[in-house]
Formats: structure tokens, C-alpha cells, sequence
């Protein structure tokens, strides 16, 4: 090779190649580590998922056990009471949406 013009074309062509394999490389292993994060992410997403649902479940059957727990203590109570506690708490409804309808 000893034409320089010659020799500088291979050495460009060369220099172009060796950039354009360690950008694919390059661009290979950032995909890579990408799909990793995703599926990492959606792992974790899914233990989040799980651990939420479980942690609802939990609460919803102590709230059922709590509220089965009321029902019968206030089952074995005054009916009558029941009924007049109530109609109290109607009268005073009925009072407060008074007041807040004037004021409008």
C-alpha cells in the first residue's frame, strides 16, 4: 500500500467499522439492561399488587368479624331503643339540612 489515498480509505473504512460495532455493542447491552429494569419493575409491581390484596383481605375480614361481633350484641338489644335512637338521628338530620337550606 503505498499509495497514501488508497491506505486512507481502508483506515476510514476501518475507523467505521470499529465505531459502528461498539455502537451496536453498545446499544445491545442498553436494551439489555432495559428489559431487565421492565421486568424487574413488573415484578416488583406485581409483589406490590399481591401484598395490597392480601393486606385489604386481611382487614376486610376483621372488619366482617368486628361488624358479625356487633350485629348479634346489638341483635340481643332493645329494639324499641334501637328504633328511638334512630328516629333521634333522623329528627337531627332532618334539622341540620334545615339550617344548611336557609343559609344557601
Amino acid at each position: 500500500m503505498s499509495n497514501p489515498l488508497v491506505q486512507a480509505f481502508f483506515v476510514g473504512r476501518a475507523v467505521a467499522e470499529v465505531i459502528n460495532e461498539r455502537l451496536e455493542r453498545s446499544i445491545t447491552d442498553t436494551l439489555s439492561e432495559l428489559g431487565k429494569l421492565d421486568a424487574e419493575l413488573k415484578e416488583q409491581m406485581h409483589q406490590f399488587t399481591e401484598e395490597v390484596i392480601a393486606r385489604a383481605n386481611r382487614e376486610s375480614e376483621v372488619n366482617i368479624t368486628t361488624n358479625t361481633t356487633t350485629s348479634s350484641d346489638s341483635q340481643s338489644g332493645d329494639v324499641q331503643t334501637n328504633i328511638d335512637e334512630l328516629r333521634a338521628e333522623i329528627a337531627l338530620l332532618r334539622t341540620e339540612l334545615q339550617n344548611y337550606r336557609s343559609q344557601i
